[in-house]
């Protein structure tokens, strides 16, 4: 590992000032995935700016109704908030999917929005990786890329996305909040991770220096029926090959509102509005269900290795939608 200088920031304008005075720097939160990315040579900064301590640990009520979260707030402590759970069940459900309880207990929100892709390709530095080194390659396009995307990739990049929060997040419509030299500022998640395009490198909108300070979580009746659903290649402490992330409002049988985001498909959560718009209005019957998936995945490209995962997604939204529609029918 690269020698690295160590600070902790006292409050929000010092840590911002401190990164921009540092152009080495990189914030430090639970480091759950920074520092295993520092021990492989992935990254390698000069400095280590820890906002651990800073006064973003709270989860309050918004005056609309929804929910604001703190950056640091631990994964452990918002999957077990009890405004949560009765609110946003799905949001509880993808931050349990995700590694272990000890991983969690560190995690913070804002970092897991940041974590970065665990293709075997990206994670190797004796391999290519445009997404570490420009220019270099792609070589998980013609060698080991069962677990990668068939959204939305591009002849640069493959890689997938690994958070489960983020998808939730992203079926929620959350806004990221941050902090720059500038001022505050603000992006809604659909906006917050940048397509992967030719420049796979550039993961996501945040201007240069940026600190996450929080996801402000609008009101939204529908997710009271939701649900998150992922399935892994083990039973634990493992990441996703395909996920769903939905809500569902039924009235009299018909849907009446839709929630769809789709992880382990594309280098960023996905959101499914082709299936959204294709469901709303239309009678909560598989059949339907099965068509809002398949107008969703016609778009899909899958690689030599990955075409199961249209099956395997088209599979798992009927059976998410069924079980929600369902319950809305008891």
């Amino acid at each position: 590992m690269k020698e690295f200088a160590y600070q902790r920031a006292e409050d929000v304008s010092g840590a911002v000032a401190l990164l921009g005075a540092d152009p080495d720097a990189r914030f430090l939160g639970g480091g759950t995935n920074l520092v295993d990315l520092m021990k492989s040579g992935v990254e390698r900064p000069g400095r280590l700016v820890d906002v651990r301590q800073l006064p973003l640990g709270a989860i309050e009520s918004t005056p609309e109704g929804g929910l604001r979260i703190g950056a640091t707030v631990t994964n452990s402590d918002l999957a077990a908030h009890p405004e949560v759970r009765r609110r946003y069940p799905l949001l509880t459900q993808a931050v349990l999917a995700g590694a272990s309880g000890q991983l969690r207990n560190m995690a913070t929100v804002g970092g897991n929005l940041l974590q970065r892709t665990r293709c075997g390709y990206f994670a190797d530095v004796t391999k290519p990786c445009n997404k570490r080194e420009p220019g270099t390659g792609c070589p998980a396009l013609e060698g080991e890329h069962h677990n990668h995307a068939i959204l939305g990739a591009s002849e640069h990049c493959v890689a997938t996305h690994p958070s489960d929060m983020g998808v939730a997040l992203t079926a929620l419509d959350a806004v990221v909040t941050y902090e720059t030299a500038d001022g505050p500022g603000e992006l809604p998640l659909a906006d917050f991770y940048l397509p992967v395009g030719d420049t796979p490198h550039r993961e996501t909108a945040l201007p240069p220096g940026a600190l996450i300070t929080g996801v402000t979580v609008p009101p939204a009746p529908v997710a009271a029926r939701s649900r998150y659903r992922k399935v892994r290649e083990r039973a634990s402490y493992a990441f996703a090959i395909g996920s769903v992330a939905a809500a569902l409002d039924v009235s009299d049988g018909v849907v009446r509102e839709v929630r769809l985001a789709f992880g382990a498909v594309a280098s960023r959560p996905w959101r499914a509005r082709a299936a959204e718009r294709t469901l709303t209005g239309a009678p909560a019957e598989a059949e339907n269900f099965a068509a809002a998936a398949d107008a969703e995945l016609a778009a899909a490209r899958p690689l030599r290795d990955n075409a199961y995962k249209v099956t395997l997604m088209r599979n798992l939204v009927v059976a998410v939608l069924t079980e929600l529609a369902e319950e809305a029918a008891r």
